[in-house]
């Protein structure tokens, strides 16, 4: 399985008489793109808006952030959500790096709904201030979100996908200015040298705790709420197989963005060969039952066995309840000799005194941390403001409360309602401080 990505580095996102790319600038055909969003008659009102770093925008409330991408060879985008049901991971994707298409909602859907500072003292909770966004400021009529939306903003994050597509296939038939190369043959294909080292798998634990279906992370458009672990194809990861739930508070999500470029797989696929001997993603879930969590965690432990892995990185998606999953499944993988590193975020409290996770174990004893999601942070006000931030103040986000909201503007809210702010697939420096 070989994936090609062709990078397109954007340096500036301008409106313009036709949706392109040439010379580092983007150019957005503004009612051209609105007209791909409104393919859905569930949209009765959008607006595309542009933040970029350093400006002086807050954009509140924040459902999903997808990179703008086009398939040139070898499948579809988003393949079983966005288009036909077909194989991810090999052929050709170009991608316009340094953006990405924000679905904003003008109301709050719930505590999952996020918040981006493009500069000040917000902007340092998460990798999205460093990028052009280009904003889908969008609504839904009454009578759909009220029996349909509730939650899961499907919607408006579909729209943001399609506008996403859209603007992705201006460099369709572009040469890239960088080419990158993602290929891991079948392990009954390596050579010896490779097959010595150490062999290492990834666990990636998408939240699936919501019964209903459309609220968890899909995999090739399948709720993961349904889902045993599974064995993928590291590529399949990177080219869009995977996207993005609507439930989790808003800091602990991984967006569809950061699914598509994520680090810590990445980084694997690099040392393969070198270091280790990468064997493969186990696309595992989160649960909300003891015995659901048990055969999940009992799954990727024969998963990575049968592999004959000897380390792992398990990657948690969430906190408070997704911590006995996380918990379970590296008392699983190391009771069967495999060394295992955690990635996770962590809830101690404002006076960081709390305990971290909800479950413990002596043998979770390799955890990097990615941040406190209790953080309490003081904003200053913002000259614009991309959404609204009237529900903010009606406890409509999972790190604000009636009241965070001050009269000139200003905010006081925790980490937690920064918009994938704790960014647990690696793409971000934060963590924590340990006295």
């Amino acid at each position: 399985m070989k994936l090609e990505i062709g990078n397109f580095y954007v340096k500036d996102v301008v409106f313009g008489d036709s949706t392109s790319y040439q010379d580092g600038i983007l150019t957005l055909n503004k009612q051209e793109a609105l007209q791909v969003v409104r393919e859905d008659e569930h949209i009765t009102d959008a607006d595309i808006v542009l933040a970029k770093p350093g400006d002086p925008i807050r954009i509140t409330p924040v459902k999903e952030a997808i990179e703008p991408r086009c398939k040139v060879s070898g499948g579809t985008l988003f393949p079983g959500v966005l288009n036909k049901l077909v194989p991810a991971g090999s052929g050709r994707t170009h991608a316009l790096k340094g953006t990405s298409v924000l679905a904003v909602g003008k109301y709050w859907g719930g505590f999952q709904d996020g918040l981006i500072d493009m500069s000040g003292p917000g902007a340092n909770q998460t990798q999205f201030s460093s990028l052009i966004n280009i904003c889908l400021v969008a609504d839904t009529d009454e009578e759909f979100e009220r029996h349909e939306q509730q939650k899961k903003n499907k919607a408006l994050r579909w729209a943001g996908m399609r506008l996403a597509e859209y603007i992705g296939n201006c460099v369709k038939s572009q040469e890239p200015e960088e080419l990158e190369v993602y290929e891991l043959p079948p392990l009954n294909q390596r050579e010896a040298r490779v097959t010595e080292l150490p062999g290492v798998v990834y666990v990636m634990q998408l939240q699936s705790q919501m019964i209903e279906s459309g609220h968890n992370a899909l995999f090739y458009g399948w709720d993961s709420n349904r889902m045993v672990p599974t064995l993928i194809h590291p590529n399949e990861l990177l080219d869009g197989a995977v996207i993005s739930g609507s439930f989790m508070p808003c800091s602990s999500k991984i967006s569809t963005y950061q699914h598509a470029n994520n680090p810590t797989i990445k980084n694997l696929l690099k040392e393969h060969g070198k270091t280790i001997n990468f064997l493969g993603v186990i696309l595992s879930n989160l649960n909300v039952k003891l015995e659901e969590k048990t055969r999940s965690a009992m799954q990727v432990r024969q998963i990575a066995t049968s592999l004959g892995a000897q380390g792992a990185i398990v990657c948690e998606e969430g906190y408070g309840n997704p911590d006995a999953d996380f918990i379970a499944v590296i008392n699983e993988l190391e009771d069967a000799g495999i060394k295992t590193v955690g990635i996770t975020n962590e809830c101690t409290g404002r006076d960081g005194r709390s305990q971290s996770l909800v479950d413990l174990s002596d043998k979770a004893d390799a955890i990097v941390s990615t941040g406190n999601v209790s953080q309490l942070l003081k904003l200053p006000p913002m000259e614009v403001v991309i959404g609204s931030l009237i529900a903010l103040a009606r406890d409509g986000n999972s790190g604000g409360w009636e009241g965070s909201v001050k009269e000139d503007g200003s905010i006081e809210m925790e980490n937690n309602g920064f918009f994938c702010s704790d960014a647990n697939t690696g793409a971000h420096y934060k963590t924590v401080i340990e006295y």
